[in-house]
């Protein structure tokens, strides 16, 4: 990390509580499901131990950021209040904080008062995977945190979201909303932004790879880009094989993620998110 007083060019960098991350080589986010039912067994962490572990393997393992969520997304998902929620997410956060303190915990949820909550406990980012739509007061309470903010490309819910697949041209309507969600993060006053195409949110298998195999188009917004894969339908269902079988095919699509100019992989398998980046670290070396 650098000064903030150094230059700031938001493709290549982020602004972390007065400290510039550089996204010149890419980083990985890692999953925290504070959840019982998250699409992914294996990312489901819901006791303190099993959090703090899976937090210090994380970190240990290379990741820039720890992205904590109590309320699971995948379609289909069961509805849960917002207290509950909060109470999950602000305790994963404030515990993660106190024993890892130089950590850069992300705050996965589209409520504005958890988000606020689990920011006040010592979280660095907020992730929306509704860009603000399911909540009016995300943005004015993220521009008062002070906070970069993840904004997501979804439609409806995702109670809905499997249903509302429909599009007059993929690649122009999700351009077109990060457009419009862009300016108006702007105009409310958040800097900071990074994009999320949105990989399996009210898309199709085929859209989802659409999306993929024309990710640089995003390039175009000055954003970092953010690519969330991780063992999801589009990985899986392609194989014939289940989430937990997923692994290599993930490994493949976040190399193609980062050839196309992804700045941010969210993954469940760290290590191995690491190790993609340093491959095509070199790639991009030798290529120069």
């Amino acid at each position: 990390m650098k000064s903030a007083g150094s230059i700031n060019n938001s493709l290549t960098t982020l602004n972390v509580r007065g400290k510039l991350v550089d996204l010149s080589t890419p980083v990985v986010m890692g999953i925290l499901n504070i959840t019982p039912d998250s699409f992914f067994e294996g990312s489901r962490v819901t006791t303190d131990t099993a959090i703090l572990a899976q937090a210090e393997k994380m970190l240990s393992e290379g990741a820039m950021f720890l992205d904590v969520g109590g309320y699971s997304s995948r379609p289909g998902a069961t509805d849960i209040p917002l207290e509950e929620e909060q109470t999950r997410v602000v305790n994963a956060v404030k515990i993660i904080r106190q024993k890892f303190p130089q950590a850069l915990i992300s705050v996965d949820t589209f409520r504005a008062e958890v988000a606020r909550q689990a920011v006040l406990e010592g979280a660095s980012l907020v992730n929306d995977i509704s860009a603000g739509a399911l909540d009016a007061n995300m943005f004015q309470t993220v521009a008062s945190l002070k906070v970069p903010y993840i904004a997501m490309h979804m439609q409806g819910t995702p109670q809905t979201m499997s249903t509302l697949t429909q599009y007059d041209n993929l690649m122009g309507d999700v351009m077109d909303y990060f457009i419009s969600k862009i300016n108006h993060l702007k105009h409310s006053g958040i800097t900071d932004i990074i994009i999320d195409p949105g990989f399996g949110f009210a898309k199709t298998i085929d859209q989802n790879f659409e999306l993929l195999s024309h990710l640089e188009y995003f390039k175009n917004l000055n954003r970092p880009v953010l690519a969330g894969l991780s063992r999801k339908s589009m990985v899986w269902k392609t194989l014939g094989t289940t989430p937990d079988q997923a692994l290599s095919g993930t490994i493949a699509l976040n190399m193609t993620a980062l050839l196309k100019g992804a700045s941010i992989l969210r993954v469940h398998d760290v290590k191995e998110a690491v190790q993609v980046i340093n491959l095509y670290t070199k790639l991009r070396q030798t290529s120069l």
